[in-house]
């Protein structure tokens, strides 16, 4: 049987580097010809992360979000032309899709992203055919999610420009739990980016900070996404909540109950929870907490890019000792 790993799993083994300045390091990563993310992270299209707003102040510090799908199509329509810069926007696969996609181009996005649990499905093969077909190849099809290098290059096959990978590793999903099936995340990224197609790579799950943002970009990702790094900040829609003097927002999984019964008025397979989390203050503070990790974990491997970064990275397997020691522990000794 075969042996799986994640974030917590490994580590980056620090090498000789001749970088001076963090500043000259270059983290941008192109998703199309026309369009590069000068910080590599991608908000996730769920209701109490990307509004307008959050994701406005993304393209502001040249990151990304993509506007969620649950809702009707006019109200995400009228969404998407309150973004100011680049404008992505999220569908499904059945119903209206076709038609909520051509709308939301008519209205400005230059990337749609497909969004569904399972990718490697018949469903998202003949709705990449029509999308492609209808849309043209000037719009930017971002499509997930995925698990194994099969999936993904049949994705790429399929007429995808950007695939999301990972499935089951988000903080408020419970898809391993409910059916038993799911890849690690960084396992899948590792796998994936074997590939020969022309994909982006886009990790999405799993991500709890900086570190790991290194780890999925030197495994192979050309950006992460992420959800609940982001859905404590003032710019994100989540409901806010005072409890004991401290602030919380509200951040659940869209397979959650509550947030199925809110967007369709039922439930039915339960593959996500709902949970308050701290208050994180600005976006653009987080943001740049996290860039600043990003270009730290950069210099230990001496890579001034991503494509160094890819070349030059090396893993190594920690011990449950080994993650112990990583964290801070002062507060277990005294």
């Amino acid at each position: 049987m075969k042996k799986t790993i994640t974030f917590d799993d490994v580590l980056l083994v620090p090498q000789y580097s001749e970088i001076v300045s963090r500043k000259s390091i270059d983290i941008s990563s192109p998703l199309s010809e026309n369009i590069v993310l000068d910080l590599p992270i991608i908000a996730a299209p769920m209701d109490t992360v990307t509004n307008s707003y959050l994701i406005s102040q993304m393209n502001k510090q040249g990151a990304l979000g993509v506007l969620h799908r649950y809702n009707s199509t006019y109200e995400q329509v009228m969404s998407l032309k309150r973004i100011n810069g680049p404008k992505a926007a999220a569908v499904g696969v059945t119903g209206d899709y076709v038609d909520r996609a051509q709308k939301l181009v008519d209205a400005g996005a230059s990337i749609i992203c497909v969004d569904v649990a399972h990718g490697h499905h018949a469903l998202v093969r003949h709705a990449l055919k029509v999308l492609r077909n209808t849309l043209g190849h000037d719009i930017h099809i971002m499509v997930g999610n995925v698990a194994t290098l099969e999936a993904f290059n049949a994705l790429a096959d399929w007429g995808a420009d950007s695939i999301k990978v990972g499935i089951g590793g988000g903080s408020i999903c419970s898809t391993r739990i409910q059916t038993g099936h799911g890849v690690p995340t960084l396992q899948s990224v590792i796998e994936c980016a074997q590939s020969d197609r022309d994909a982006k790579l886009i990790a999405d799950g799993g991500i709890k900070n900086s570190g790991d943002m290194v780890k999925a970009l030197a495994a192979g990702a050309d950006f992460v996404m992420v959800g609940s790094l982001l859905a404590g900040t003032i710019e994100a829609p989540g409901e806010s909540i005072t409890i004991d003097g401290k602030s919380y927002k509200k951040y659940r999984g869209m397979a959650s109950v509550e947030a199925q019964i809110d967007w369709r008025g039922h439930s039915s397979s339960i593959e996500g929870v709902s949970h308050m989390i701290p208050a994180r203050g600005r976006l653009e503070n987080v943001l740049n907490e996290l860039e600043a990790g990003i270009r730290s974990g950069f210099s230990y491997t001496g890579a001034l890019n991503i494509v160094e970064l890819h070349s030059k990275a090396k893993f190594i397997q920690q011990s449950s000792s080994g993650l112990y020691e990583s964290r801070t522990h002062i507060k277990d000794r005294f």
